[in-house]
This record gives structure tokens, sequence and C-alpha cells, in this order.
């Protein structure tokens, strides 16, 4: 693949980082004129006393508007709507986000709404809706993972159709994307997994999906190196702040990259599972990722062969035949999901028949595979994969994952329509 002779990028996002990051809310607020915020959470981001270490930050020169924690594990639209109803009511002016990529995406909704007008957020769904500057906004990650903060997109639920709806915009960026390690101190390890591989399928999409730029390329190719180095050990050693600060700069990165960059046919696949089966988007991440670059191998090898050099440093990446680089890459990425799975006493799963809820039942049953391929080829991500994915060729993917075997290439190379090796 040649890089483009023309690309754009964009991140108006400031960044605030470090391990006193949450004392600089109250100036930061000042600075944008914003007196009477709305903050954005979820429940388990309460009762993990997180909001409680905001509220100390900000002391007694701002004045919370309201605290709505009513979002769920996936953002939905509705949720939304009721939002943005009752900042109005306060009258609030100002938003923060704190939380993963649902409280995070749930407060990009109400400020599509707030900021422009209207009641129903299903009036703004899709690209480029959103005509201008909206309130001010700060975005707390909780988890080292979504990359939410750094990002146009914002992904919403519609229950009713099994749907996650992508909205997109450069007015959805933040303006403060502020990390903070204490934020993530108390993630249970079982999520630090999960997160950690959906931050690092950002940065590998991102770096081998069509829209690749030199600028995104720089971002992920760091990103991949931090998660690599540091995310089992993280898991481990959950009391490590410097590598979970490490952990949540490489989540940004890989956010600032794939919002460039777009990311493709695992996020596809990834957003019709969460969609269809209600599972968390990190465990689609992980598990879909060395699958989605087997299906791309015979497009982009030779890209996903460079990702080698960052996953395992300089020695291994020099003593790897060329051509056997991808499936290193690969291999890597199955090892890192094993090692995650034996880290968190097997709450990391590997495949999806390893997903189950809260009463051990299994989350993705196999008769939901063709809702889940049907959803997944009418995803816009997969605008931006190398390679086209068909109902029958999203099956055949699908099919594998559940089990948590390899694709068989050659067969690929057999029975396809379309791929030519």
């Amino acid at each position: 693949m040649i890089l483009p002779s023309y690309y754009e990028f964009l991140c108006n996002v400031k960044t605030i980082s470090g391990t006193r990051a949450l004392e600089r809310i109250p100036a930061l607020l000042e600075k944008m004129n914003a007196r009477r915020p709305m903050i954005i959470t979820d429940k388990g981001v309460v009762a993990a006393g997180l909001i409680a270490l905001v509220k100390k930050a900000m002391g007694r020169k701002i004045t919370i508007g309201h605290i709505f924690d009513e979002v769920p594990v996936d953002s939905e639209y509705t949720v939304v709507n009721r939002a943005a109803a009752i900042f109005n009511q306060k009258r609030c002016d100002s938003l923060i986000a704190v939380g993963g990529g649902s409280p995070i995406d749930t407060a990009k909704g109400v400020n599509m709404l707030v900021g422009q007008g209207g009641t129903d957020l299903l009036n703004h769904v899709g690209a480029h809706n959103v005509k201008h500057k909206l309130c001010p906004f700060i975005v707390i990650p909780t988890t080292s993972g979504t990359g939410s903060e750094m990002t146009t997109a914002a992904v919403i639920a519609h229950h009713e159709k099994n749907l996650k709806m992508l909205f997109v915009s450069g007015f959805l960026l933040p303006d403060i994307g502020l990390i903070d390690p204490r934020m993530t101190k108390t993630l249970p390890p079982h999520l630090t997994a999960a997160t950690g591989m959906d931050a690092l399928t950002h940065a590998m999409e991102a770096y081998f999906c069509l829209a690749k730029n030199p600028v995104s390329d720089s971002l992920a190719f760091h990103a991949i190196r931090t998660i690599s180095e540091k995310l089992v050990h993280v898991v481990k050693n959950p009391g490590d702040m410097k590598g979970r600060l490490a952990l949540a700069n490489a989540a940004a990165m890989a956010g600032v990259s794939f919002s460039n960059s777009t990311t493709g046919i695992v996020h596809g696949l990834g957003h019709a599972t969460g969609g269809v089966c209600k599972v968390p988007h990190g465990n689609c991440m992980a598990i879909f990722l060395p699958y989605g670059m087997e299906y791309s191998l015979h497009k982009v090898g030779s890209i996903i062969g460079e990702m080698l050099l960052p996953m395992a440093g300089p020695e291994v990446y020099a003593a790897t035949p060329k051509k056997e680089r991808p499936f290193k890459v690969i291999e890597l990425v199955r090892k890192l999901n094993n090692d995650l799975h034996e880290a968190t006493g097997g709450r990391h799963p590997r495949f999806l028949k390893e997903i189950v809820d809260r009463n051990g039942n299994q989350q993705v049953p196999r008769d939901a595979i063709p809702d889940i391929a049907k959803t997944a080829t009418g995803d816009g991500t997969l605008v931006y994969n190398p390679e086209e994915l068909t109902y029958e060729d999203a099956l055949m993917v699908l099919e594998h994952a559940w089990e948590g075997t390899p694709l068989n290439l050659k067969k690929i190379k057999k029975g396809s329509r379309r791929i030519k090796w």
C-alpha cells in the first residue's frame, strides 16, 4: 500500500495529562466561561468513588448543575434525549463526561442536542450533521481504551432495532481531554484487559485500513508499542500508576489516530455483535482483531507486518523474514489475548463462545451469527477496510471467531469469488 499523496488530519482537543490533572478543572472551565457544568457518568463510576474525586478536585469554585449517572453499558439514544432535557431544565452551560466510552458518547449526543436545539437524537444520525461549535466540553476517561476523548465520532445504540448508530463531526471533539491515572486505578483486571485491547485495535486498524496517513501512523505506532509492553503487566499489577498513565496516554494516541484514519472489519463485526447480543465493545475488539487482520492479509500483509516492530521490538523484527512478519503479528495478538485470559482468571474471552453474562449463560449463541453477519455488512466502518466484506464472508469469519479457530487461508483462496492472492 502506498501512503496517500493527499490527506487531512484533525485534532483540536487540548490534552491535559498527569497525576494531578484533575485539579486543573476549575481553571479550564473558567477559561471557557463555563460556570454550571453537567457531569455525565454511570453508576459504576459513582460507586467506585471517582465522581467524589472529581468533585473534590473542583473544590468550591464551580457549581455543578446536575450529575446525570443513568448512562447504561451501551450508550442509548433515549437516555441521551432524557439527559439533554435535564441539562436545559437545570440551566447547565457545559458538559463534563466521566467514564468509559458509553458516558463519553452519551455526552457527545447530549451536546449535539443542547448545542443545536431539538429533543430527539435520531434527527442527527450520520456524518456532518453538526453545523457549528457546541457547548464547552471536558472528557475525563476512566478506562484506557476507547480514546473517545480524542475522536470526532460517537456510537449510540438504538435497542429497538438492535443497531449501533454512528455520529461523526469535527464539532463532536471535546475541548479538553483530561487524563489522570487516578481515574483508572479502580478498574478491575478484566476491564483493564478489555479496554486495553480496544485501544490496541484502534491503533492497529488505523495502521492497516485505507485512510491511513503518516501522522496517524506515527501515533498508532507508539500506541501499539506502549500497549504491547504495558497491558499484561498492569493487569497483573493494578497499582502501577506509571503503567496506568502510560496506557491512558496510549489510548488517547490511538483515539487520535483512528479518528483520522478510521477503522474497518474489526469494528464492523464488533458493532454488529454488540448491537445484536449486547456484548461489551472491548471484548468484541479483542476477539475480532486477529481475524480482521487474517481476512485482510492478501491486501495489506506487508503493512500488517510492519506492526511487528512496535509489538515485539527491533531484534524480533530483524530476525523474522519479511513474509512471516504479518503472521507473527497475528500470532502475538492471539498470545496477548491468551495471556490476558490467564491473568484475569478466565474473565477475558478469547473467542465468542467464551463470552458469558452475569449468570454464566452464553451471551453469543451460535444461532445469532446470521443476524450478526447481516447487521455487520451495513456498518459504515467497512468502507475503509482493505477488503470488501460480503454476508457470506462475514458468516465465515464469525463461525471461526465463535469456535476460536484461525481462518483457513487456503480454503478462502479456493472458495472466494473476490479474494485473489
